[in-house]
């Protein structure tokens, strides 16, 4: 499962236009430009191990071939999806076979080997016999062991912009044999299509020739092409969780304008509404609280209404939900309470529940004190009972709810200020 490199008889578009040194690449100029990392490295001649990360279509492998060709080094290709250790072993011995000619391991998704597999690099890493370059589209911090990552420079690659992009598909033209020519406008259909990934954007172009004729290219015959291509969203890897987490943060400033982005972003890209729906529940109560407690409501109706009509129709529903908790009054009081008293259930470990807050439903739990000195709230003058604790015996009391001046909590914040007042002063004779 494993290569020099070498082209084959039949090249698609994207590896005839391969670059073969840094100023030839397409976008990555913090990379590739003068002065940057990678042309300082090859200019120094000094190889070292590092991991490409990036979206696809954005360069890794042509990078790591441009490096192995520019500083004469052995390049060996493996696939992750495809190798296992015995590949890496088969590697290490070409490694060995070629010495003293320096040796690069170039690895492709690099994240889908498991931490065993990993491992099998670090002690020809340590000895110098290969060079490791990874590409990986996942966060490296998640997808690599701490032993690997602790080795490699991290680079990260961008996903090439309209300019880029525009660049690249210029030089498609240029190069292609069929002579086709394309409108501004079929040219931005295609650049929108491929969502920053270069070899999409080839590929798409690739597949337009079997629709030209004479060299004529129909309106009609790009749509075809690039209908049902969804912006970049992969449902579970960084970009899902970047993008929600642009969502939730921007609900959370008060930014409707921009949530109602990454709401659309995320449906366009093809994550399930009832996720989102769960999260923007959680907003709800993390964010908001009982600053707007209306919130939890009108979240949960849109939760079921999409239920009820599905996509497109209940796509409007959570826009709904999202610009309201983006316009309400915030507050995280709640959260900040909840995670307080967690901590110190953990401090003050397993306490005993006071017998005044006991129930006691048989006669023989009365006997043995449960309950007794329980004093009903709704008995007590003005409806509390100031004077009974409700907190463990060998625990103080704590206060974890700070109410926010926001919403309805600046008056629960009144209110609870003026009953915590009353808790602290001496207990009243009832009798």
């Amino acid at each position: 499962m494993f290569d020099s490199g070498q082209s084959a008889a039949y090249q698609p578009l994207a590896d005839r236009l391969r670059p073969a040194k840094l100023s030839e690449v397409v976008g990555q100029e913090h990379l590739v430009a003068t002065g940057k990392p990678l042309q300082l490295m090859l200019d120094g001649g000094h190889l070292h191990s590092m991991v490409f990360w990036g979206p696809p279509g954005t360069g890794k492998t042509t990078l790591a071939r441009i490096i192995s060709q520019q500083l004469d080094a052995h390049l060996i290709n493996l696939s992750a999806v495809l190798s296992g250790v015995k590949d890496i072993r088969q590697a290490i011995e070409q490694a060995r076979q070629v010495q003293p000619r320096r040796t690069l391991l170039f690895v492709d998704e690099i994240h889908r080997f498991n931490k065993s597999q990993q491992d099998a690099f670090l002690p020809h890493l340590e000895s110098g016999l290969i060079t490791l370059i990874g590409a990986t589209t996942e966060n490296p911090s998640f997808a690599l062991n701490n032993a690997l990552l602790s080795r490699l420079k991290v680079y990260i690659l961008k996903s090439l912009d309209q300019s880029a992009q525009q660049r690249l598909l210029e030089q498609a033209l240029d190069v292609m044999d069929e002579g086709i020519v394309l409108s501004e406008s079929q040219q931005k259909t295609l650049i929108r299509a491929a969502d920053g990934d270069g070899r999409k954007l080839l590929g798409l172009l690739e597949i337009l020739l079997d629709y030209v004729t004479d060299g004529q290219v129909a309106d009609e015959d790009v749509m075809l092409v690039t209908a049902g291509q969804t912006r970049r969203f992969d449902r579970g890897g960084d970009e899902f969780y970047e993008q929600i987490s642009a969502l939730h943060k921007c609900v959370r400033s008060s930014h409707p304008d921009a949530a109602l982005y990454w709401l659309a972003r995320m449906i366009d890209g093809g994550c399930d509404p009832r996720y989102i729906a769960r999260r923007i529940l959680r907003m709800a109560a993390e964010d908001i609280g009982n600053a707007d407690p209306r919130a939890l409501s009108i979240c949960l109706d849109a939760w079921q209404g999409y239920e009820r009509l599905g996509s497109p129709e209940g796509d409007l529903l959570l826009a709904q939900a999202v610009t309201y908790l983006a316009s309400c009054a915030k507050s995280n009081a709640v959260y900040t309470a909840f995670k307080a008293a967690g901590s110190d259930v953990s401090i003050f470990g397993t306490q005993a529940v006071p017998m005044h807050l006991r129930n006691a439903p048989t006669q023989l739990m009365k006997n043995a004190g449960y309950g007794k000195g329980y004093q009903y709230d709704h008995d007590v003058e003005g409806g509390i009972a100031f004077g009974q604790t409700g907190f463990p015996d060998d625990m103080p009391e704590q206060v974890y709810y700070l109410p926010k001046d926001a919403g309805l909590e600046s008056r629960i914040a009144d209110k609870l200020q003026h009953i915590r007042e009353l808790r602290k002063q001496p207990q009243r004779d009832s009798s």
